[in-house]
């Protein structure tokens, strides 16, 4: 016998299922291209953007071409944006071409789109390296790197909408040069990139294909890439020089400016506040500079209370705000040796002595250490008075220090420079310049 529950099976006709094609694909990808990439409604002016399209700027045009049977067209999309600064006023709308690359097969389409890029443990082995060899490390930047190389395969993409050849409608580009969008434009990029140094008789790593070397006599010029960024660094400055001047002669390249430096991470005078009435700044850009702060503090205490004084401040940011942060990045350009020095203990024996809590208000101190209740004190919430139970108990001991030499202030207020680089070393930082650690070095091994 069958025991029913009264459940009605679904029952559904079995068939066979049929998987997305291509096309299918193309078109799923295409809504999701489209919906991404939409022009933004805030542009300053249509006659900035309405100039044609330029597939590559200074490189080698590509050639109108009549559309070859059995090849891949890829058709092209433009990107608008408008660049701000840091203060959301606008500089210039951008326009660039992107091809649909999301199309192209690999082993179909092109050989090749894998294109090495540097670990983030290479890099700080590169400086490490260049900290031992007093080094200099220099910094630039490739501009438009994805249009500076050249394809192996052929690839044809369509006319821009809009600015179709009258004459020629059904015509298509032949690229000769990479495109963004473009699955193989890194591999191109890189490609051309390490046969030019290989050319100019660097060596490319073995195990980094990163990373690139040059002898000169006694001197060696390290060169790590990074996609279009660049690090580099020697032993003669003036190789550094060359080296720039030759990137320079073949790439558009942007150097890192020089800024000054400050002795404090902030003056009391220009304090962060509400700022109501202030310019408001790019939101996202001043939370990224936060966040690199927030990392440094972990090895930089004496930078805790101006972060997180302008930390405060993430979700309207104003003009004012944006150069408090701007000051404390000026104070690391002059302070890059300092850290936290851990000198060698050789007596690990263990003494369980009180907790030493160190105060400069004596008042604070006798409310603690003496059994007195009066009427000047019933203000002190009760809470506060767990200290005193922990004085009675024998596990805190309080001791009186001199407002000088109160290190908590590093962490509360701004300081003027001679109280600042004073309560520094107190907290056990030093400069880690050479000469600084074969002094500690000498001072701990006597």
């Amino acid at each position: 016998a069958t025991t029913s529950l009264g459940l009605v099976p679904n029952l559904i006709p079995q068939q066979l299922c049929n998987p997305p094609n291509r096309d299918d694909w193309d078109r799923l990808f295409q809504l999701i291209f489209d919906e991404y990439f939409n022009p933004p409604s805030n542009a300053v002016s249509s006659v900035l953007v309405a100039t044609a399209p330029r597939v590559v700027d200074t490189t080698e045009s590509p050639e109108l071409v009549p559309c070859p049977d059995k090849v891949m067209l890829i058709k092209l999309k433009g990107i608008y944006k408008v660049e701000t600064n840091e203060f959301g006023g606008v500089l210039r709308n951008k326009e660039k071409l992107v091809a649909q690359g999301f199309k192209q097969v690999e082993g179909i389409d092109l050989e090749e789109s894998f294109a090495p890029v540097a670990r983030k443990e290479a890099i700080r082995v590169f400086i490490a390296n260049a900290a031992n060899k007093n080094m200099t490390i220099f910094q630039m930047d490739v501009k438009k790197d994805f249009l500076n190389g050249e394809f192996k395969e052929e690839v044809y993409v369509s006319q821009p909408k809009g600015f179709v050849d009258q004459d020629n409608p059904s015509h298509v580009y032949k690229h000769k040069k990479a495109l963004y969008g473009l699955k193989q434009a890194p591999r191109v990029w890189y490609d051309m990139l390490s046969s030019f140094l290989i050319s100019q008789h660097f060596s490319k790593g073995a195990v980094d294909p990163t990373l690139f070397t040059r002898k000169s006599r006694n001197d060696l010029l390290l060169v790590q890439i990074y996609v279009d960024d660049t690090i580099f660094a020697s032993t003669n400055t003036a190789l550094c020089n060359e080296f720039a001047n030759l990137m320079t002669t073949k790439f558009k390249m942007s150097m890192t400016e020089h800024i000054d430096s400050v002795d404090t991470p902030m003056v009391e005078k220009n304090k962060p506040d509400g700022d109501l009435q202030g310019t408001p700044v790019d939101a996202t850009f001043y939370r990224g500079m936060i966040g690199s702060l927030m990392y440094l503090t972990s090895s930089r205490p004496n930078l805790i209370y101006t972060v997180c004084l302008c930390a405060h401040y993430q979700a309207k940011p104003t003009e004012k705000h944006l150069n408090a942060v701007k000051r404390i990045f000026r104070y690391l350009k002059g302070t890059i040796n300092m850290g936290l020095w851990y000198s060698k203990d050789t007596d690990y024996g263990f003494q369980f002595i009180r907790i030493p809590l160190y105060c400069d208000n004596k008042c604070a101190i006798a409310l603690c250490c003496n059994n007195v209740q009066h009427s000047r004190a019933k203000h002190i919430d009760i809470r506060y008075h767990f200290i005193k139970d922990q004085v009675e108990n024998g596990i805190v001991e309080i001791y009186f220090v001199r407002t000088e030499y109160q290190l908590v202030d590093i962490f509360t207020k701004p300081l003027l420079r001679e109280r600042f680089n004073f309560l520094i070393e107190k907290l056990g930082m030093r400069s880690m310049s050479l000469e600084t650690l074969k002094r500690l070095t000498k001072e701990e091994n006597e």
